[in-house]
């Protein structure tokens, strides 16, 4: 049986609808008038112990609602979902000791406490043994550099360190499953790399499932080999992420450096189909190329042709060109 288990998961939300105004929330208080919301729709899938996914869609797919249901905050109006082979809704303490949550927008952690008096309450909280405790605290400590802020009070701390201290409070305990939301919104480039080294370092030594809800792709690309995309509450693409970028981002590019080019490039790549020149110098140029009309090597036999080529470098696409796409509604990854 997989960690999670997901069977047409369902939920909806009633909304209230109201006139505008004062006479409409007086009216409203007589007559009471609703819709229902479908927040999330009949969607199904599974996560693989160990398994390290992103599940991204736009705002208001679906997500944060998915998140809740798996963790135990929100009973799904229909479907079956089970977590290491219990129901999160039904059992919600033992479900809690089994995952760790970290959310960008908010802190787990007590604001007018040292950080080190929040790992002293989760210890309890968790009944983690202290040899547990004290190996997790040396690890995450040089990992997260907790050093430099472990005893300041949560309320003062920078994002970026209270993003580290909320990570470590989250895997304290040993979780089998970590849902991780937003972890590194607003921080900057090395808090960033910090951050997805520590996870991924927890999922391949520590076998620690992690589901990754992010609008930063670079994160995706970085910790995560699955995709799954929500939208308008169905799930619309789940697999191989190096596989939705081979089918949907078509275009590479190729950056040349040279001496000694004998012939005129920009003529040269006009007469290659699919390819186009990017960008043009004496000694320095690239070239846009539809992978599928054109190979890469036939690029470069074509330019060795005419120059002698020092170095060369094919930067392959970024999953954020598909995801970006799908989102303005230019792909259809289920048909």
């Amino acid at each position: 049986m997989s960690l999670i288990e997901v069977e047409s998961l369902s939920k909806k939300f009633r909304q209230a609808v109201k006139e505008p105004g004062l006479i409409g929330a007086v009216k409203h208080l007589f007559t009471q008038k609703y819709r229902e919301k479908l927040a999330v729709d009949h969607i199904n899938f599974s996560i693989e112990e160990g398994e390290a996914v992103a599940y991204v869609g736009p705002n208001g797919a679906g997500k944060s609602t998915t998140i809740k249901m798996l963790t135990g905050i929100l009973v799904p109006t229909s479907g079956r979902v089970t977590v290491d082979g219990i129901i999160p809704y039904k059992n919600r303490i033992e479900n809690a000791k089994k995952i760790g949550v970290v959310f960008g927008q908010r802190t787990q952690l007590w604001v007018d406490l040292p950080v080190i008096e929040s790992y002293s309450l989760l210890k309890d909280i968790y009944e983690i043994p202290d040899s547990v405790y004290k190996q997790n605290m040396e690890k995450f400590t040089e990992l997260l550099g907790l050093d430099d802020f472990i005893h300041m009070p949560g309320r003062k701390l920078s994002l970026g360190q209270r993003m580290r201290a909320d990570l470590a409070a989250a895997l304290l305990h040993n979780p089998k499953i970590v849902y991780l939301d937003e972890p590194t919104i607003g921080l900057d480039i090395a808090v960033k790399v910090r951050i997805r080294q520590f996870i991924k370092q927890m999922n391949r030594e520590q076998g620690t499932t992690v589901m990754l809800t992010t609008h930063d792709l670079e994160d995706i690309e970085d910790i995560c080999r699955r995709l799954i995309i929500i939208d308008q509450g169905r799930i619309i693409y789940d697999g191989e992420l190096q596989a939705v970028k081979d089918a949907f981002a078509r275009e590479r590019t190729i950056y040349f450096q040279v001496r000694g080019m004998t012939g005129n490039i920009a003529k040269l790549v006009h007469d290659m189909e699919g390819a186009y020149l990017e960008s043009n110098g004496e000694q320095e140029f690239s070239i846009r190329f539809d992978r599928f009309q054109i190979a890469a090597g036939e690029i470069i036999s074509q330019v060795m042709k005419y120059a002698e080529v020092i170095d060369i470098r094919i930067d392959e696409p970024k999953i954020e060109q598909v995801i970006r796409r799908v989102y303005d509604g230019e792909l259809d990854l289920v048909g």
